[in-house]
């Protein structure tokens, strides 16, 4: 899927602004995060990572050599440069429950990851939609994937996990209205 630089700057604005249900697609894939700690932080620190990337998106020259990350929060970026140990331990948790979910698959890299951004780039299947709280250490991550059930999602299983998750299952498609009854119901 192609993004545009408009489709991105709708993406960041629903990372600001839970979206409204009437402008939800037919079906949105869900992504079942168990975290470590409290859900509203974690959900908080995962929007905290996507945001200035997808405002990169809208932005940046990805002709340079490397794109600007003085807005991606320290610790996102430390867990994404092998410095694990400068990482809190929420992070460095989600960086071997990413490496195990993926058998043994190396974590991303902070430009490699950044460079997924790219509008031109259509190795991303998807877009930000929402996260909904799901328990107290269960987190709903609701991405539009355009009705597909199998999308390259890595590089959001590696902010997930990097944000706090232990464990991510999916995606699996949802009528929108599964998430509009949750999103009522989040605080």
């Amino acid at each position: 899927m192609m993004h545009s630089r408009d489709s991105l700057a709708s993406e960041f604005q629903r990372l600001q602004d839970r979206p409204s249900a009437e402008s939800a697609p037919p079906v949105l894939s869900l992504f079942v995060a168990q975290v470590s700690g409290d859900a509203a932080e974690y959900e908080q620190r995962l929007r905290s990572v996507l945001s200035p990337a997808v405002r990169l998106g809208a932005t940046a020259d990805f002709e340079q050599e490397s794109l600007p990350a003085d807005d991606v929060p320290d610790w996102f970026a430390a867990v994404s440069s092998g410095n694990e140990e400068r990482a809190p331990q929420f992070a460095r948790a989600g960086h071997d429950a990413y490496v195990e979910h993926t058998g043994g698959g190396r974590p991303w890299e902070l430009q490699n990851w950044l460079y997924r951004f790219d509008p031109d780039e259509d190795s991303r299947g998807w877009e930000w939609w929402d996260a909904t709280q799901a328990g107290p250490s269960r987190v709903h991550i609701w991405v539009d994937s355009w009705g597909e059930s199998f999308f390259g999602c890595q590089d959001l299983l590696w902010a997930a996990y990097a944000s706090g998750a232990v464990r991510i299952d999916g995606p699996v498609i949802q009528k929108s209205a599964v998430w509009a009854a949750e999103r009522g119901a989040t605080h």
